[in-house]
């Protein structure tokens, strides 16, 4: 059995914490609910990521791929202008009513939709060159799957993000579980996408940020 690998170290992720700005409040809600529920939520590090990538590129479309109860999405919405649009998805009916919730009291509703299903289904209902970001948080297991689809719908120059790309550092071990590999999977193919070009963030879990050509 191989060893755990520190992606950063506890105390550099501590260091990095105290760095961050002052956030609304709700944020803290839902940080603390993810916490209560061990759900996977990015974390205000990557939050912001998420919010200052979005700013970079002036993004007005969005679509999330595996919203949860909507915090990445609420970090993406600090960054739209009054007539931008954030398309949240998730299996869970219980997730849609929350992240609703969470946007109404961010005085955000008018700019979010919320779709409950499977992500691919919902990316072979888009329209070519529609967004200018999609972020994937769903089930590592069809990362891979999702390539080409998020090609499709992305207009040249937008991003596609991508969260627990380090899955824990077990992408990094030579024996990798079913998971690990479909994620492996999903880093070596964005490697050598001719239409995209990737890098790879050691932050919390690890990010990918890939431009589209």
């Amino acid at each position: 059995m191989e060893e755990d690998i520190y992606i950063t170290h506890p105390a550099i992720e501590k260091y990095l914490d105290g760095l961050l700005p002052e956030r609304e409040p709700w944020f803290f809600e839902m940080e603390r609910m993810a916490e209560e529920k061990n759900f996977p939520a990015v974390g205000p590090q990557v939050g912001l990521l998420l919010e200052i990538l979005a700013r970079s590129i002036g993004a007005k479309r969005i679509l999330e791929l595996g919203s949860g109860f909507g915090y990445s999405g609420l970090w993406f919405s600090r960054a739209l202008p009054a007539d931008g649009f954030i398309v949240l998805s998730d299996f869970e009916e219980a997730n849609r009513k929350l992240a609703e919730g969470y946007f109404r009291q961010a005085g955000k509703a008018h700019m979010m939709e919320f779709r409950v299903g499977d992500a691919l289904g919902l990316l072979e209902q888009q329209v070519e060159g529609s967004f200018d970001i999609v972020f994937n948080d769903i089930d590592k297991e069809f990362y891979p799957a999702v390539i080409e689809p998020v090609y499709r719908v992305l207009r040249k120059g937008g991003l596609f993000i991508a969260d627990n790309t380090l899955w824990d550092g077990k992408v990094a071990h030579s024996k990798r579980d079913q998971v690990a590999q479909s994620v492996h999977e999903f880093n070596c193919r964005l490697k050598e996408h001719v239409g995209f070009s990737t890098i790879q963030l050691p932050l919390r879990d690890g990010v990918s940020v890939s431009i589209k050509k």
